[in-house]
């Protein structure tokens, strides 16, 4: 559906004003404005917080100043820098766009959404944002903080994430998003969802679109959006292999491109006790001694994962060929590589161990 083009929409009028006020305007990625720095805000800011986001960010555009710089460096380098900040496929479509950008568009963004939503890991509302704020192009955006507001102030029912409720909603950010200022406007609908129309306690007597908002007007505003119906989150287990050999140097094996922590660099893992030799003879290894330590859980968005660190003395040195995908490392100085924040930890705790 192509955007309406309303000369003085009167949604979009009270935001702006509100946002030449009240918006922020002081983030990392509101100066130097480009889309590649557009880009990298957006995917990183996806299911994570500004507050968390912005020392990564700044990380990453010292490390990275350009799409080209990020294109030509290793992916266990990007991954490294991405480390604790999770929902690791956002920094390997990163990296995977960037190499794009450089060897196809010769390291210039599109500036079309339809193109941008043809690289990876850019969906609709990110390739709106990059266009409306970088490209100054009239485009919409729809992402958590937007479904929010959106929703409340026309009272759309329902889990944004069916295909009507969605539809319902775009439709409704089309008709709002106005042709001058649009980056403003972005910026202003994104910074209202943060600060004022928050999932819990909105402050609703701040906000500058109150006074015809549907959810306030009923006193309803915790209806609003609607939620997904609840599922039994699984339990899987797994025991990791902290297995040290001689010199108190500890493995790690990287993990498959693809599936959970892909490409990063973790314990060997083993179903259960009984597995333990032979796990360990697939690594080159023969079990000394080892020892089970509390259980722990870390919880991904669909599954809790409950791991066993089990610490492994070697017997004898490893028999196994050395090979790109396993390596010694010592505890205190593993390198720049990308690791899953739970296993970075047990690697801090193993210093004191």
């Amino acid at each position: 559906m192509p955007l309406t083009t309303p000369t003085e929409d009167a949604f979009a009028k009270r935001l702006l004003h509100w946002f030449d006020q009240h918006g922020r305007k002081d983030l990392p990625w509101q100066h130097d404005t480009t889309a590649y720095r557009v880009w990298l805000s957006e995917i990183m800011l996806q299911q994570t917080q500004v507050s968390t986001v912005i020392p990564y960010y700044q990380r990453m555009t010292n490390a990275y100043p350009n799409v080209q710089a990020l294109a030509a460096a290793p992916l266990d380098e990007v991954l490294h820098h991405w480390t604790g900040l999770g929902y690791y496929a956002r920094a390997r479509n990163l990296h995977k766009t960037a190499q794009t950008i450089s060897t196809e568009h010769d390291g210039i963004f599109p500036d079309s959404v339809e193109q941008l939503q043809a690289l990876p890991g850019i969906g609709r509302s990110t390739a709106g944002a990059i266009c409306a704020i970088a490209h100054h192009r009239h485009c919409a955006i729809l992402d958590g903080n937007v479904k929010r507001v959106l929703a409340r102030h026309s009272a759309i029912a329902g889990w944004p994430g069916k295909t009507a409720v969605a539809k319902q909603l775009w439709d409704i950010a089309e008709s709002h998003t106005p042709a001058q200022r649009t980056g403003d406007y972005t910026q202003a609908i994104m910074d209202l969802g943060a600060t004022v129309c928050t999932r819990s306690k909105p402050a609703c007597t701040q906000c500058p679109v109150s006074t015809d908002c549907q959810a306030f007007i009923r006193e309803e505003t915790q209806h609003y959006p609607g939620k997904k119906a609840p599922k039994a989150i699984p339990v899987r287990q797994t025991l990791l292999l902290i297995i040290r050999n001689q010199h108190n140097k500890v493995l790690l094996q990287q993990r498959p491109p693809s599936g959970i922590w892909g490409g990063l660099w973790s314990f060997p893992e083993c179903p259960d006790e009984t597995e333990l030799s032979n796990s360990c003879e697939r690594v080159g290894v023969k079990i000394h001694s080892y020892q089970l330590t509390d259980t722990l859980r870390h919880t991904f968005s669909h599954f809790h994962l409950d791991y066993t660190p089990v610490h492994i003395r070697t017997h004898g040195p490893a028999t196994r060929v050395a090979d790109s995908s396993q390596r010694w490392v010592n505890p205190a100085a593993h390198g720049e590589i990308g690791l899953p924040a739970p296993i970075l930890a047990l690697l801090k705790a193993l210093r004191s161990f």
